[in-house]
């Protein structure tokens, strides 16, 4: 029943959503590019550290906020490339400098990863309205603990929130997935997996095998 409800719900509510999100990353872009040029002014006078506060304080509300819905379009790349220019102006790097080890070490989320994150948490707090594979049929599968996957001819449907945090979240590595009971440690080491990978597309995350302790 609760299951169907929220099908509904979703389907119907996708056909409202935007085709690409162009305009609302339009929108993200010219806000970050002001945080930009306030950053580019006080980056040589304010330390690393505060420059770090400074930008979950306002670039990583601006990015990752709504970012399970328009994460997934061809749009949100401008964004992570705005993104790794911010990087590079709190870290005084130059412009044609690698990202991957800074977003590392600095412990900040590549638009990538924070994706993944609020992607999996949002089917995290929806779980007991899913399904898993077991509950659909009896068959013994390496796949049977996996969430449901519905099939849906929608491509906007299949690229929403609720197809798309099923992929990830049936993506993630054994030993995270078996955290869920644990939120706070299931967080935890959510974090530190998105952290130490840094992923710079969907692809990358999707290609990834290794399956241990980070």
């Amino acid at each position: 029943m609760y299951n169907q409800c929220l099908w509904d719900y979703i389907s119907w509510i996708t056909y409202r959503w935007p085709s690409s999100w162009k305009q609302h990353i339009e929108q993200l872009l010219n806000k970050m590019c002001t945080a930009c040029y306030a950053l580019r002014n006080i980056n040589l006078i304010v330390p690393i550290d505060m420059l770090r506060v400074i930008y979950f304080a306002h670039i990583h509300s601006i990015i990752s906020y709504g970012v399970i819905f328009w994460g997934s379009s061809s749009y949100a790349n401008k964004a992570f490339i705005l993104q790794k220019k911010i990087i590079r102006i709190i870290t005084n790097t130059r412009p044609k400098d690698f990202c991957r080890e800074v977003f590392k070490s600095m412990e900040i989320m590549s638009l990538y990863s924070q994706y993944i994150y609020s992607l999996v948490l949002y089917t995290i707090n929806n779980k007991h309205l899913l399904d898993t594979n077991n509950e659909i049929h009896k068959y013994k599968t390496r796949n049977n603990n996996n969430l449901h996957h519905p099939i849906a001819n929608l491509s906007k449907f299949n690229e929403g929130a609720y197809i798309s945090g099923i992929q990830v979240f049936n993506h993630l590595p054994q030993y995270i997935e078996a955290l869920t009971n644990d939120h706070k440690y299931f967080k935890l080491t959510l974090k530190r997996f998105l952290y130490h990978h840094s992923f710079y597309s969907m692809n990358e995350y999707y290609e990834y095998k290794e399956d241990r302790r980070i």
